[in-house]
């Protein structure tokens, strides 16, 4: 099983197709998509809506069954006060026609049990439709960290709900591989493997989210974290180095740079 995905993040508003056949083209077997284009788009790709466009929806899906790529996980899904996460149905039913298996919520409303509730309606509408659905936890996030996240869980109570690992996150929120082995390994739905510096370099924590290192080019015991890791865990290479980007330095470079270094480190910690 080819485990690694290039997340949306890191492509910087690549479009759907273009993104496809550059997975392909460096050996990777999934995506992870987002319906529109990122905030960021340092390259000035033409804008794009997979949530509107039709026909970009069925381009897309030719492109993968002919790259033999598929869609590994779907993003957006974001708690926010005032919003109720039902509204979200329509954006369900475009992630469910792509093929998408599993889809990932954050929160951004700091009322905890409001989030918690809202998982379990985003877990069930998601299952009605055949996905599976995935927690993030982040410093900056209303789910701080492992713990909180594993509460989640919990709560929402379903064997379809879990919780995605994202390694920056992790060693920022306190944790480390020991943390991962000790809990029950169908948890973990999903990973994103990034490197960094163990200490914040920016002022503001979503400065140093877009601006990672190549896995293995950090501070991060990557090598440790992944021998920790369910062994067919999907591992997504979420790595958005904007500031390069920025510089000049292409997409397919910086993409290829990083899955060279997550092949490298699978390698090292003998889980290929």
């Amino acid at each position: 099983m080819d485990r690694l995905a290039i997340e949306h993040q890191t492509v910087f508003g690549l479009p759907p197709v273009e993104f496809v056949r550059l997975a392909a083209d460096l050996g990777c077997r999934h995506i992870a998509v987002a319906l529109t284009g990122a905030p960021h788009n340092p390259h000035g790709y033409a804008p794009y809506s997979l949530r509107a466009d039709a026909g970009l929806r069925e381009r897309t899906t030719a492109a993968m069954r002919d790259c033999g790529v598929s869609i590994s996980l779907g993003e957006g899904f974001t708690v926010r006060p005032g919003a109720d996460l039902r509204e979200s149905a329509a954006d369900l039913e475009t992630m469910a026609e792509l093929g998408v298996p599993r889809i990932n919520t954050v929160s951004l409303d700091p009322d905890l049990g409001r989030s918690l509730d809202q998982f379990g309606v985003l877990a069930e509408m998601a299952g009605e439709r055949g996905m599976a659905t995935t927690v993030e936890f982040a410093p900056s996030l209303t789910i701080k960290d492992l713990d909180t996240a594993l509460a989640a869980v919990h709560h929402v109570g379903r064997e379809d709900f879990g919780v995605l690992i994202d390694t920056m996150h992790l060693v920022r929120s306190g944790h480390s591989a020991v943390d991962l082995a000790a809990i029950d390994p169908v948890v973990i739905g999903y990973v994103q493997l990034s490197d960094n510096t163990i200490r914040q370099r920016s002022s503001v924590y979503r400065e140093d989210s877009v601006n990672r290192m190549v896995p293995g080019e950090g501070e991060f015991p990557l090598a440790e974290i992944l021998a920790a890791l369910p062994p067919d865990v999907v591992i997504g290479l979420e790595v958005p180095m904007l500031s390069r980007a920025e510089a000049g330095e292409q997409t397919e470079d910086r993409a290829r740079r990083c899955v060279r270094g997550a092949r490298d480190l699978l390698a090292a910690a003998g889980v290929g």
